[in-house]
């Protein structure tokens, strides 16, 4: 091991060594994406991607007014500040999907899957939620309006510090 290009093989082997754990981390770690890029680019050109696979897709800030997005996978889907106003998301799968900040007037959501869902800061406004699975929602300063839900519960069972003073 006199050599120049043994030494230079032996750093590299080395340096390999050290790097192949890291590397096998940040590929173990990286965000999931498993929406179709074609199905993606539909919705942005026509508005409607019936039972599209969207899932985990960055949607942020879209303009989908109007959008039939029936049957879609939106599992895990960012649609913060997404404008889903009339909105047809009939049967749609939504879960684990983030909605912070979305405006869904006049949304239909009939028969959706909405588990473990971000909409706090939301603007729901007449959303049509008739045969929707709803579990685990977070509505935390959201806007709601003429749609049948809410965090659930009665005055009477909260704690007394909690429960509103009806005399």
């Amino acid at each position: 091991m006199n050599s120049a290009n043994d030494h230079a093989r032996l750093l590299t082997t080395f340096a390999s060594l050290l790097l192949a754990p890291a590397a096998a981390l940040s590929l173990a770690t990286a965000p999931a994406q498993a929406e179709d890029p074609a199905d993606v680019q539909q919705l942005e050109l026509t508005q409607s991607c019936y039972e599209c696979d969207l899932s985990g897709a960055n949607l942020r800030g879209m303009h989908l007014i109007g959008a039939d997005l029936r049957g879609a996978d939106l599992t895990g889907a960012d649609l913060s500040e997404t404008n889903l106003e009339g909105a047809d998301l009939s049967y749609a799968n939504l879960t684990g999907a983030n909605l912070t900040g979305a405006f869904l007037t006049n949304a239909s959501l009939n028969y959706a899957t909405l588990a473990d869902i971000n909409f706090s800061e939301a603007h729901l406004y007449y959303v049509d939620l008739t045969g929707a699975t709803i579990s685990n929602v977070n509505l935390a300063e959201a806007e709601i309006l003429e749609t049948p839900i809410s965090v659930g519960g009665t005055a009477d069972s909260l704690p007394p510090q909690i429960a509103p003073d009806v005399d």
